[in-house]
């Protein structure tokens, strides 16, 4: 008997004592925007982390133009010739992307959504974060160390996105809390690192007294306070996704505080929603991830390499 043989047979055995008949060795196609934004790259490895611990594997598929709707759609016509065990989808556009759902849906491949909400489409799961909470909370901790009052420009992500209209809601419900802080302006900077730089150098010529920037990302916020340095100014700047190179700024005292909107942890919880449902497990058709804002007081526990991060539980992260 090889060890091929005896591994089959000892999970044939655990599953036959846990009433539930499966084989690992699944394939999950999992599916992200783009590889430009490092957001992104955690939820690739989170999906990755948990796939490894329950023995299944993970095909990536991501757009080499970024956030590109024809690829991503292009894509799914190529994992449906493939038939996956299933999916984890992070859709380019919650809107564009119904048809390509309506495509996995009638190959009859179980999706999973994961990070923004589709508009449209049948799920095993949604699994996400208040983007409301979080840029309520970030919002209100600029605002505090602000003293209450300032002026603040705001870097938005992608309009018409779930998780910037979401964000932004958070952040003028704050403001509506604050009456010392003034906006002078609000600008797109598309969640991307470079575009923010550029908005912020151009409006840094228009108003060159800023006392605050509130980014809807971490990327934005990093493009934001490369901007500053270059114009040889200050501002306290706070960002979303609490990313390893958001929290080493924030060891460092160069970044305020970063929402944790953890990208690592929506891939962890997306790729095991998929197994469990695939196995016969109970899988909650919502799960809203925990939200905190990461600042100098508790970074200690988000300072951690990416490859030595390890999946939180299912029940930690589900209730059950």
């Amino acid at each position: 008997m090889n060890k091929m043989t005896l591994k089959a047979g000892f999970f044939a055995a655990l599953c036959g004592a846990a009433g539930v008949a499966h084989a690992d060795g699944e394939n999950i196609a999992v599916f992200t925007k783009n590889l430009t934004n490092p957001y992104f790259q955690s939820v690739r490895l989170g999906a990755e982390n948990a796939a490894k611990q329950m023995h299944a594997s993970i095909t990536n598929y991501v757009p080499t133009k970024p956030d590109s709707i024809p690829e991503q759609m292009s894509q799914i016509d190529d994992v449906i010739v493939k038939k996956p065990s299933a999916v984890v989808f992070v859709p380019v556009d919650f809107k564009a992307m119904g048809p390509g759902v309506a495509k996995l849906n009638a190959a009859k491949i179980p999706t999973v959504n994961i990070v923004d909400k589709a508009q449209s489409g049948n799920f095993v799961a949604f699994v996400g974060a208040s983007d409301y909470q979080i840029g309520l909370q970030t919002a209100r901790y600029l605002f505090k160390a602000m003293g209450g009052k300032g002026s603040i420009i705001i870097l938005e992500g992608v309009r018409g996105t779930s998780t910037s209209d979401e964000r932004m809601r958070g952040f003028h419900d704050a403001l509506k809390e604050a009456p010392g802080i003034k906006v002078l302006s609000t600008q797109p900077g598309n969640y991307q690192r470079l575009q923010a730089l550029q908005v912020m150098e151009n409006l840094l010529q228009t108003y060159p007294k800023v006392d605050g920037v509130l980014a809807a990302n971490d990327a934005m916020a990093i493009g934001a306070l490369d901007a500053l340095d270059g114009a040889n100014l200050q501002a306290k700047v706070v960002g979303i996704n609490a990313s390893k190179e958001a929290v080493d700024m924030i060891k460092q005292g160069k970044l305020l505080a970063s929402g944790d909107y953890s990208g690592f942890k929506q891939g962890c919880i997306g790729a095991m929603a998929a197994l469990r449902s695939l196995r016969g497990q109970p899988v909650p058709r919502d799960i809203a991830l925990k939200t905190e804002v990461v600042t100098s007081a508790n970074y200690q526990q988000f300072d951690v390499a990416p490859d030595k991060l390890s999946c939180p539980t299912w029940a930690d992260a589900t209730g059950q």
